[in-house]
């Protein structure tokens, strides 16, 4: 396979999921704790018999919310391809393996990494639900890439909630042959720097496969959800100004943890974070070692980051004017995304937004940040 083109954020969410999925494929005794789809006020809806509401079904973005033309410039140009006008019919583009190549080739890209639906999690409020719902997905994500396996990388979602269950999903799905581990970042859950996440770390470094994480919220979803009005959009403006530089504390946790002098093999890719802002943070964890935290780690944390991380971007035009100042944020260490299909995401336009944001690069780094890193370090096989 030639890439020229690679998008190492994309997604598949659980407004997109096909509609009898989690209730079939369940256990017995799970099946009435699984999301399965109703009738609602503004059409078909993903809920659980408890009360969780994960929006429509083949509704807009991540919380399947009902399109609303004007609102949101990126998702009527979205709406302009059909995508949710097919999915009020029942064609799941985002979620059938043949559709998603062709949408990948109307935005010029060659593989996708694909995010799952870690965010339903939070929502289902019922953490051993959650684990079968991971499991369920994870089995159906394997027959999902294995259509196009050179162009399709999917990662598997993991619980955050009970460590040994995130342990044994690893394993598991490192035998499937998934490319990459995903773990939900949630307000709730127990610190990077815990030493409870241990033995976490291990199967990590074990399988060694990557370890991403996507965003980092804030507050409760439910304090969100309970809002209304131009009140709950204040609440979402809050939440979409914030959460990529919110990794920051996954990042420091992991350093100051002492966690890649322990596991060596370990590598980490932040889902959607920006650039812009780590440079910043960066030279901050550097400057806080230097002065008061050298027993802690090895090495700077910036050298850490060079040696064992990632970061995507979509669109970031502060971060590429930052590239390799002070050594602290090189090419070789950021992956460009389209985000598709989320709301703030530029497919099917990426072209038009890569000419945009790298005027003060070379054709070299380009190529590097929104292909051969990602080929790099998801293992593609490129062709002779």
């Amino acid at each position: 396979m030639e890439y020229n083109r690679v998008s190492a954020d994309c997604h598949l969410d659980m407004p997109w999921m096909p509609p009898e999925l989690f209730v079939s494929e369940a256990s017995n005794e799970m099946k009435d704790r699984m999301p399965y789809v109703e009738d609602g006020p503004d059409g078909p809806q993903w809920v659980t018999k408890r009360g969780a509401n994960f929006g429509l079904l083949n509704g807009v973005g991540p919380g399947g919310q009902k399109l609303v033309p004007g609102q949101n410039k990126r998702v009527d140009i979205m709406a302009e391809t059909g995508m949710f006008e097919d999915g009020q019919k029942g064609i799941q583009r985002v979620s059938d393996p043949h559709m998603r190549l062709k949408e990948m080739e109307r935005d010029g890209v060659d593989a996708e990494v694909i995010y799952g639906i870690l965010g339903s999690a939070s929502k289902m409020q019922d953490p051993e639900a959650a684990i079968e719902v991971f499991r369920i997905y994870n089995d159906w994500l394997v027959d999902f890439c294995s259509h196009y396996p050179d162009r399709h990388i999917g990662l598997a979602c993991l619980p955050y909630g009970d460590v040994d269950a995130a342990v044994k999903e690893v394993h598991r799905c490192a035998k499937m042959g998934l490319r990459g581990l995903e773990l939900s970042c949630s307000w709730d859950m127990d610190p990077m720097w815990h030493p409870s996440w241990d033995p976490f770390w291990e199967a990590v470094n074990e399988v060694q496969l990557p370890l991403h994480f996507h965003t980092f919220p804030t507050t409760s979803p439910i304090a969100r959800e309970m809002a209304s009005g131009q009140v709950r959009r204040a609440a979402m403006f809050t939440g979409v100004s914030a959460f990529q530089m919110g990794l920051i504390h996954i990042v420091a946790a992991i350093i100051g943890a002492g966690v890649f002098d322990r596991y060596p093999n370990l590598k980490i890719a932040l889902g959607e974070s920006g650039v812009g802002w780590l440079p910043y943070a960066l030279d901050r964890m550097d400057f806080e070692f230097e002065d008061r935290f050298r027993d802690l780690m090895k090495h700077k944390p910036s050298e850490y980051w060079q040696m064992h991380c990632k970061a995507t971007f979509q669109y970031d035009v502060i971060g590429p004017m930052l590239v390799n100042t002070n050594n602290l944020m090189t090419e070789d260490t950021l992956m460009w995304g389209s985000d598709y299909p989320h709301t703030d995401g530029i497919w099917p336009e990426s072209s038009k937004y890569i000419d945009e944001q790298f005027p003060g690069l070379s054709a070299a780094q380009v190529k590097k940040i929104t292909c051969d890193n990602a080929v790099e370090f998801y293992g593609l096989k490129k062709s002779n």
